[in-house]
Order: structure tokens, then C-alpha cells, then sequence
């Protein structure tokens, strides 16, 4: 099965070969992919090269002209360079855009720091009014970018090179497993290995490929009136935890959040199991945190 950024590719170029209203902005990343669209559309596929604050702002303009923009580039780039013209051209201007970036919080563990991007996700929600999603599988990014294009809404599309062995298309929080020791929350590409620390264990597991808005009604479904909660995501530690505490504010609850550290910088190259393990998201860290958490 095609990866995400693949199945991205494969139909961002069909939504742009079918509607004449969206347009595709690149900064070299993924140009070569779409090289024919661009052929066939060279109005509306632009590269603009490496000038990823050019792109954003592009984006912004070519909303203003009345179409759709779709804007791809790696996350580091996309969100952290650029994220000046993301809070002024398309925040400000209230103006909307479908960002799509690849990478997650460190898929490109070679390339260095340059190329990780953990504190994405907290920063676009510093921004009010954005959607934002990360799927844990191709089949869920296909649909998330389906559904982002109409309208003129802001959204975030996160795609990342890890994945889950299935998709679960459902929108909200999605009940995997129930269990009545307290919740696990497993953000996009932590459920299956969520899934697998948690076996054995007496809790909720509940999945969402949507983080922003933030399905509270789900949660307070999900839970006894006191409860644990546990928030496992693939990028900044803690990223959610104020969507958590305002869900239940009227409920007491303990939170654990999981995510990546705060407390130091990585400074390996290594691989993706290396950084998994140095954050403690890999199966075996998220288990020993959970039991400790849940039965102390």
C-alpha cells in the first residue's frame, strides 16, 4: 500500500486535474511528483522553490484571487519557518488554506534537527479557528484531505512515515477498547503501538485522527465521572493537555501526557526507533508509563 505522503500526492494531483478552483503550491519538496500536473495545470500547480515563507504567502494570495490552495511542504518548513506568514497572511486576513506537511515530529532522522518538527501541532494552535489533523494511516489522509478542500476553512494536514496496521475512518473520538480503570487517548500513529502497551490492561483505548477542534463530548462519554486520563501524541508533550483539563474541568481527573521531551534536546541522528525510544514512544516506554500511571 502506497505510504501517506504518496497517497497525498496521488490525489491532491486528482483534485487538481477535477477542479479548476484548487490549486497546488510547492517548495521543491514533492515538485517531481506532481511535475505532470503541473504540465497540464501550470496556473495553478506553482513551485516557488526553496522560499518557504514565499509559499505560505502565495497560498494567501491565491486565496484572495478565490481559489483553494493546497500548500506541501516538510513540517519544519512549512509550520516553524513560515509560521510569521501563517499567523499574518492566512490567520489575520481570516483567509483559508489546506497545509499539508510531511515529516511529523522526526521521520527524517538523517537529515538532523533541520528536518524535525516536533512543536508544529502547538504552534498552529496558538492560532484560533484552525482545523487540525494527523492520521495514523493513508487511507485516513486521503479522506482528511478529501473532506479539508471544500470550503474555506484553515487546516492542518500532518502526514507522518509511521502508521497503523489499519484505518479507522470514523470522525471525534473512536472507542477502540473498553476498559474501566480510566481512558488512553492515542493520537494518529501512537494507537498500534498504544494498542500494544495497553494489552492486559483495564482501560478505554479511544483514537482520533482530528486534534483540532477537540472532541470533548467524546471524552466525557467515554469516562466515569472520576477518571485517569491518559494522552499519548506523536509530537510536543503535552500538546493537548488544555483541551483535556477544559473538557473535564467540572470532573476530577488525574492526566498523564506522552508525547515528545521538553525537558532536553535530542541531539542524535539514529534512526526512528532511536528517537522513539529516547521520547518513550515506543510500545515498551508507553507501557511502563501506563501501568505506573494507572495502577501505580
Amino acid at each position: 500500500m502506497p505510504n501517506m505522503r504518496d497517497t497525498f500526492l496521488t490525489t491532491a494531483e486528482e483534485i487538481v486535474n477535477r477542479d479548476q478552483d484548487v490549486a497546488i503550491v510547492l517548495a521543491d519538496i514533492s515538485a517531481a511528483s506532481l511535475a505532470e500536473a503541473a504540465r497540464r495545470h501550470p496556473d495553478r500547480v506553482i513551485n516557488v522553490g526553496i522560499r518557504e515563507q514565499l509559499l505560505v504567502s502565495t497560498g494567501a494570495g491565491l486565496a484572495l484571487a478565490g481559489l483553494r490552495p493546497i500548500v506541501h511542504t516538510f513540517n519544519a518548513f512549512l509550520v516553524e519557518r513560515a509560521f510569521e506568514q501563517i499567523k499574518l497572511d492566512l490567520s489575520h486576513q481570516d483567509l483559508g488554506a489546506v497545509l499539508v506537511s510531511y515529516g511529523a515530529s522526526y521521520d527524517m532522522p538523517m537529515e538532523g534537527r533541520t528536518h524535525q518538527a516536533p512543536g508544529d501541532v502547538a504552534l498552529i494552535d496558538s492560532l484560533p479557528g484552525w482545523y487540525v489533523h494527523v492520521p495514523g494511516h493513508p487511507e485516513e489522509a486521503r479522506r482528511l484531505l478529501l473532506d479539508s478542500v471544500p470550503g474555506d476553512s484553515r487546516t492542518y494536514l500532518r502526514l507522518s512515515a509511521q502508521e497503523n496496521s489499519e484505518p479507522h475512518l470514523g470522525v471525534g473520538l473512536q472507542t477502540i477498547r473498553q476498559g474501566t480503570r480510566g481512558v488512553v487517548i492515542a493520537v494518529g500513529p501512537m494507537l498500534d503501538r498504544v494498542l500494544e502497551a495497553a494489552e492486559g490492561m483495564d482501560v478505554t483505548v479511544l483514537y482520533t485522527s482530528t486534534v483540532r477542534p477537540f472532541d470533548a463530548e467524546g471524552l466525557r462519554a467515554a469516562m466515569p465521572e472520576v477518571a485517569d486520563v491518559a494522552l499519548v501524541e506523536p509530537y510536543l508533550k503535552g500538546t493537548s493537555a488544555h483541551c483535556v483539563a477544559d473538557a473535564l474541568a467540572d470532573r476530577p481527573h488525574r492526566l498523564l501526557n506522552l508525547g515528545t521531551r521538553r525537558d532536553a534536546e535530542v541531539r542524535i541522528y539514529g534512526t526512528l526507533a532511536d528517537h522513539d525510544l529516547v521520547h518513550g514512544l515506543d510500545a515498551g516506554s508507553i507501557a511502563l508509563s501506563l501501568k505506573e500511571f494507572f495502577t501505580g
